[in-house]
């Protein structure tokens, strides 16, 4: 059996139903599930000495486009707003193929996890026509070189510029092509077993480059095979004119016309939900992945996060593409999701404890996982670290809940722990020669970009 113990924490925030937080406390992993938490002292064949350190649970990612890191910080877009931004980058991303997919994947899920993430869900909807082969199987590959526990997704777009859509005819596949994949892609590579590190979720891209036939076959196709169905919607003011003036419908109506509700379904951005379609995504239990950062970037607006919360909409948090982000730290999105709520709702704002609750506990619900997101006895072996002893941290361990969301935290957090395996140690990758992939990540982006 193997047995890892986090020994002599400070504090370790469980973000369990009673808001736990121990003092002075071990964490026992065995075979990758916490077995023990508390004062009393643990065998184990490797043990961390964690005295100094805030524990937390391991951040979870609802929503991020992996491919993207490869696109970031173009000068030629960063002006722009959702809809001219992706016609001007998808002539880039036409040229994706595996070794793109894998090293970008390499590159944004180390930085994620060397913030505290320890699962990443990624929306992959571009298949190139001549390289669609062994995109997810790369960045699936990737996860696994890395040790982070992936939610991968078979994205879909089959709407091109000349059917009313937005990406060219070249990244589109036909209806019978894309659910062909959905199901290989389930069959192949879709665990649904307690504590799994790699599960598949069927994903069309969204409303203004799928039709409402792949919409509708995807919603049955996914509940045939027990998976959970992802999209985009309501992210701007663009989109909702275009559904409109398209099917007639709010886009929330659409998507429910077609079956897209329900707790097995969540939402990318959510912005410009009105107040009686928030209090139909809390009957529905249908959640949506929270990217601040992205949203602020692109113009989209302010996601309504305090009313969701109020009325019970589960609500997980994300980064968002590297591209509409530039970078793939939810530490980041954490403090920036606690601030900007601050200022757009004042004292309705989630503290910034709750604010790591949406990016532990309600991530996981919306992913559909009651096995991650808290530290407690029989869950999963996911969590992070950060040594407090240190000049930028002098007092800011008074309330170790809410650090992160008030104070932040700026660097590399000092241990990352995925199934009881450490990933990060001391702020490093442990499973992954950074400076050799960051070489050829390099190497690889110049050359994708002069494709």
């Amino acid at each position: 059996m193997a047995r890892l113990l986090m020994k002599n924490a400070s504090h370790i925030v469980t973000c369990d139903p009673s808001d736990t937080v121990y003092t002075d406390s071990n964490l026992l992993m065995e075979d990758g599930v916490i077995t023990y938490i508390g004062p009393e002292e643990q065998q184990a064949e490797e043990v961390i000495d964690a005295a100094g350190c805030i524990v937390y649970p391991g951040l979870i990612n609802t929503h991020h486009h992996l491919y993207q890191t490869f696109s970031r910080n173009l000068p030629q877009v960063q002006n722009l707003e959702l809809f001219d931004w992706l016609k001007a980058l998808y002539e880039i991303w036409k040229n994706l193929d595996s070794q793109v997919i894998y090293h970008s994947s390499v590159t944004g899920m180390g930085e994620l996890m060397k913030n505290g993430c320890t699962t990443c869900f990624d929306h992959h909807y571009v298949f190139p026509q001549g390289q669609a082969e062994g995109l997810l199987d790369a960045q699936l590959a990737a996860a696994e070189d890395l040790g982070i526990r992936m939610y991968a997704s078979r994205g879909s777009m089959d709407l091109s510029k000349k059917d009313g859509g937005l990406p060219p005819d070249s990244v589109v596949q036909t209806v019978d092509e894309i659910l062909r994949d959905c199901q290989r892609a389930v069959e192949t590579y879709h665990d649904p077993s307690r504590f799994s590190m790699r599960m598949v979720a069927l994903a069309p891209c969204s409303p203004f480059s799928v039709s409402e036939e792949l919409l509708r076959q995807s919603a049955l196709l996914a509940r045939d095979l027990g998976v959970r169905l992802h999209t985009h919607l309501c992210e701007t003011k663009d989109e909702e004119r275009f559904v409109r003036e398209r099917c007639g419908m709010r886009p929330l109506e659409y998507m429910e016309s077609l079956g897209w509700i329900g707790q097995d379904v969540w939402y990318a951005h959510g912005i410009h939900f009105n107040g009686e379609e928030l209090r139909r995504l809390a009957e529905t239990s249908t959640g949506v992945a929270h990217c601040p950062i992205s949203n602020m970037k692109l113009s989209s607006g302010v996601c309504r996060v305090p009313e969701m919360l109020e009325l019970g909409v589960p609500v997980g948090l994300a980064v968002d593409g590297s591209a509409s982000n530039d970078g793939s730290n939810l530490l980041e999105e954490l403090r920036v999701a606690y601030l900007l709520h601050r200022l757009q709702s004042s004292e309705k704002a989630p503290s910034g404890y709750n604010v790591l609750k949406i990016a532990t506990v309600g991530s996981a619900k919306i992913l559909g996982r009651d096995d991650i997101g808290s530290l407690e006895v029989g869950k999963a072996g996911d969590l992070f670290a950060i040594d407090t002893r240190r000049l930028q941290l002098v007092g800011a361990d008074l309330d170790p809940k809410s650090l992160l969301g008030t104070v932040g935290w700026k660097g590399p957090v000092d241990y990352t722990v995925v199934n009881g395996k450490v990933t990060v140690r001391n702020g490093k990758l442990v499973n992954l020669d950074e400076e050799k992939a960051a070489r050829e990540a390099a190497a690889l982006v110049r050359d994708y970009l002069s494709r």
